[in-house]
């Protein structure tokens, strides 16, 4: 699926929009440093739903790696160089974005807004970014699909260990007008959450973020009454569906013969493992550790990016995740190599603070920082950014 990109313009001259609106003493609701939404969606949510997204695995330390990891890189500035216009826009897998952004995919959102997908949705076809559902979704793919209009839309899989209920799932996806499967890799069995595991929070158990199987034929096929009916034996059925069998390279057949658009793989850090999914023939490769709720103790993100650039050499786009908060994040791995970010838990706090205005915010807050650090750091184009635009300064 391909769409119509707005102007550059109507994406990044948020900052522009928000001092002119201050002339007559309006001000932004949201704080424009993305970095501050966490600590404000604290005070908002509960507990279970704030822990649920901001939680990571054991001690957190794979989560602060992210950090570090993107730290350690610094922007070096080029002078004198002509960037009064700039250029975001780039074809990610056959889908033409506005600017190198997708909102990665974050299930159960419901949990932090009554709208939950549906207002990311539409955020995010306002601004023509795509969004990766999530199987995790609080409202069936179709729903989502058709809030999404023509805005470009991919399509995430927790992939089920009964072959019928992927298939079903895949069929529905692409008539649903999905365009890109990405197939997470890293969550086969959920990681060893602290936050969750203090408050005894974890969503599926309760049926939310279970709209897309509890609405699927194949799924409902194996139940003896419907989810609506028995809703506790639906949960019996998906949970051992999705998580707790680890998945297998001898599986891959299936999807390439279920799903004739490009398929992505999320969760690959080793060079080892990028080149094996270029001989499998995958389309692309999302450098990510689940944000650092899988395993504690783990690589940072970005130290694996340029590794597994190198080792994919041009045969299959990579894409990065895990840590980007700002528009300088982004602009760090699109120089490291990445064709693409996917951003997830800034707009997760926007949803939870203000709906769909605030998912809104937070994009055009992270389109616009990036522009102007492209424009600054003395370049004309995101294609024109390499590792020669920074320098790494570990420690």
């Amino acid at each position: 699926m391909t769409s119509t990109a707005p102007d550059l313009s109507a994406l990044t001259n948020y900052q522009t929009e928000i001092y002119l609106r201050g002339l007559s003493g309006e001000r932004p609701i949201l704080p424009t440093d993305l970095t501050l939404l966490d600590e404000l969606a604290a005070e908002r949510l509960e507990p279970g739903p704030y822990g649920y997204v901001a939680g990571g695995a054991g001690t957190g330390a794979t989560m602060r790696a992210n950090r570090k990891a993107l730290d350690a890189w610094r922007i070096v500035p080029r002078m004198l160089r002509e960037t009064t216009e700039r250029r975001l826009s780039r074809t990610v897998l056959g889908t033409e974005l506005p600017a190198p952004v997708l909102l990665g995919p974050v299930g159960v959102l419901s949990i932090v807004h009554p709208e939950g997908e549906l207002a990311v949705a539409r955020a995010a076809a306002g601004l023509g970014l795509p969004m990766v559902l999530s199987t995790a979704s609080s409202h069936t793919l179709e729903e989502v699909a058709e809030t999404s209009g023509e805005g470009p839309r991919w399509f995430q899989l927790y992939w089920p260990t009964e072959d019928a209920v992927t298939v079903s799932l895949l069929d529905r996806a692409k008539r649903a007008g999905y365009s890109t499967l990405v197939v997470t890799l890293d969550t086969w069995t959920l990681g060893y959450r602290p936050l969750d595991l203090d408050g005894a929070y974890l969503p599926f158990l309760r049926g939310i973020g279970t709209a897309i199987p509890f609405s699927d034929p194949a799924f409902r096929a194996g139940l003896e009454r419907a989810p609506e009916d028995d809703l506790m034996a639906a949960v019996g059925r998906w949970v051992p569906m999705f998580t707790g069998t680890a998945l297998r390279w001898d599986r891959l057949p299936l999807l390439r013969a279920h799903w004739d658009g490009p398929i992505v793989l999320k969760g690959v850090q080793h060079p080892d493992d990028a080149v094996r999914a270029v001989a499998a023939g995958v389309d692309g490769i999302v450098v990510s550790n689940h944000g650092g709720r899988q395993i504690d103790g783990a690589v940072g993100a970005l130290e694996a990016l340029p590794a597994v650039v190198a080792a994919v050499g041009g045969r299959a786009e990579v894409l990065f995740d895990s840590g980007i908060r700002t528009g300088a994040d982004a602009f760090k791995a699109l120089a490291l190599g990445a064709r693409a970010v996917l951003l997830a838990r800034p707009y997760v706090y926007g949803l939870a603070l203000d709906g769909q205005d605030g998912v809104r915010h937070v994009l055009r807050c992270l389109l616009t920082e990036l522009d102007l650090t492209v424009g600054l750091a003395g370049y004309a184009d995101v294609a024109e950014l390499t590792p020669d635009a920074l320098v790494h300064t570990p420690g």
